[in-house]
């Protein structure tokens, strides 16, 4: 797995990229420790991508800089893919190969042997080597992608939204895998827009919007709220809405009200998410 080293598994300065007049990133910072689980967390179209591939050297951008490993994502770009298993979002694969011919050409460019690996990858997320990439589904593809990101026992894994399109059986069993290799010092970037899995499997995360990381914690101090969820039954009137302020100053308010029902609950984690793109505009 390799040496463990005081530099950060990524660092990020002032990455800017833009595409015209399309949405790029914007002076985008972000460090991510060595053996961390760490959450990429927007939704669709907010630059989580276009982050990956700048700091992979996949794509060039205009300003800042962006490094993997201590290597340059700029001027060490092929010794730097060497290093990181990467999976992208939608992976693409040559139709006709057989996926052990598939998983064999990944091996090959980097000069490993990885059949050892690559058989144990398979068995756990039940891949078939026999089968022709043509004849795959959508999950099946992307279960190909995750053996050939993985067979080589990376130092870093990078991976750009890795469970759509899996069964949940198939989603428990990739991040059973991403906790077995972190145990072992690997440093795992994941970039999502399932909530509930960042919370579950990530000590750290920030949150991408717009192109610009609007935070970055702990997923503990991230999900953490005051703020109460409030459903209740007023003057014949149905409300729903989150609430930020004092509960005391709350029921005071229903003074000379009729309250027929009330529920309050801690806010499902789609709305503490939104409270950071809702405050952020606010503050525009």
């Amino acid at each position: 797995m390799g040496t463990q080293s005081s530099e950060p598994a990524i660092l990020i300065s002032g990455l800017t990229k833009n595409y015209g007049k399309h949405r790029g990133v914007k002076n985008l910072s972000l460090r991510v420790e060595r053996g961390d689980i760490f959450g990429f967390l927007g939704p669709n179209g907010a630059g989580k991508s276009t982050t990956i591939r700048c700091l992979l050297g996949l794509v060039g951008f205009q300003e800042g800089s962006a490094a993997v490993l201590g290597m340059d994502a700029e001027r060490q770009r092929k010794a730097l893919l060497r290093s990181v298993g990467y999976m992208p979002s939608e992976a693409m694969f040559y139709p006709a190969m057989r996926v052990r011919e598939v998983i064999r050409l990944a091996a090959d460019m980097r000069g490993m042997d990885c059949r050892k690996e690559a058989q144990m990858l398979c068995e756990r997320l039940m891949v078939d080597p026999d089968k022709r990439i043509e004849e795959l589904s959508l999950g099946n593809r992307k279960k190909v992608s995750i053996v050939c990101a993985m067979q080589h026992c990376p130092q870093l894994f990078i991976f750009d939204e890795p469970t759509s399109g899996l069964d949940p059986l198939m989603q428990a069993e990739f991040f059973k895998l991403i906790l077995e290799y972190n145990s072992r010092g690997v440093t795992c970037f994941l970039s999502s827009h399932v909530l509930p899995e960042i919370r579950k499997y990530c000590r750290h995360a920030a949150i991408i919007r717009d192109g610009s990381v609007v935070c970055t914690d702990t997923v503990e101090n991230l999900t953490r709220t005051r703020a109460k969820h409030i459903r209740m039954l007023r003057d014949g009137k149905e409300e729903d809405f989150l609430y930020k302020g004092n509960l005391d100053a709350l029921f005071a308010g229903f003074a000379g009200h009729h309250i027929e029902d009330i529920t309050i609950e801690e806010p499902e984690l789609e709305e503490i998410f939104m409270q950071y793109y809702t405050e952020t505009e606010e503050r525009q």
